[in-house]
C-alpha cells in the first residue's frame, strides 16, 4: 500500500479554526490603532492650523487672521508669491478640510482686522475615524470633547 500525502479535512479545518480565532482578536486591535493614528493626525493637523494662523496674522496684520483654509492654503511654487488670498502656510490635503478621518473647520471672528479664530475637527465617522473632536481659539491650546462640534468656545478639556 502507498502512503498518502497530505492533509486530512479535520486538520484543515483545525488550521482555518486557528486562523480565524488570531483574526478575531487581532481585528479589533487594529481597529482601535487606526482610530489612535487618526486622532494623532487631527491633533496635528489642528496644530499646523494654529501656527498658521499666527503667521498668516503676522505677514497680514491689516487681515488679521484668516477666516477659511483657502486663505491659508495656496500653490506657491517658482516665481508666485503669497498673498492674503493664498498663503501658502498649509498643505493642499489639509486645504480640502478633509483629512485622516477627520473633517476640519475654521473661523474667524472680529472686526477687520480678524482679532480671534476657532479651529475644530470631527470624526468623519464617530467611533470609526475617530472618537474624540478636537479644537483650538486663539490661545493655541488643543482641546478635546467627545461629542461634535459645531464651533470650538474654548471649555473642553485640554490635552496636556
Amino acid at each position: 500500500m502507498r502512503k498518502q500525502k497530505g492533509f486530512s479535512l479535520i486538520e484543515l479545518l483545525i488550521v482555518v479554526a486557528i486562523i480565524l480565532i488570531i483574526a478575531a482578536i487581532a481585528i479589533p486591535n487594529l481597529l482601535r490603532a487606526r482610530i489612535a493614528a487618526n486622532e494623532s493626525s487631527a491633533v496635528a493637523s489642528v496644530r499646523t492650523l494654529n501656527t498658521s494662523q499666527i503667521s498668516y496674522n503676522s505677514a497680514y496684520p491689516t487681515v488679521g487672521f484668516a477666516g477659511t483654509l483657502a486663505s491659508l492654503s495656496g500653490t506657491c511654487t517658482g516665481t508666485v508669491i503669497p498673498t492674503s488670498a493664498t498663503a501658502c502656510l498649509i498643505d493642499s490635503q489639509l486645504a480640502t478640510g478633509t483629512k485622516s478621518g477627520y473633517s476640519f473647520q475654521i473661523a474667524a471672528t472680529g472686526t477687520s482686522p480678524s482679532s480671534n479664530y476657532a479651529v475644530w475637527g470631527n470624526p468623519l465617522t464617530q467611533n470609526t475615524t475617530g472618537v474624540r473632536s478636537f479644537c483650538s481659539v486663539s490661545d493655541a491650546v488643543v482641546r478635546y470633547t467627545t461629542t461634535a462640534m459645531t464651533t470650538c468656545a474654548g471649555t473642553e478639556a485640554a490635552l496636556q
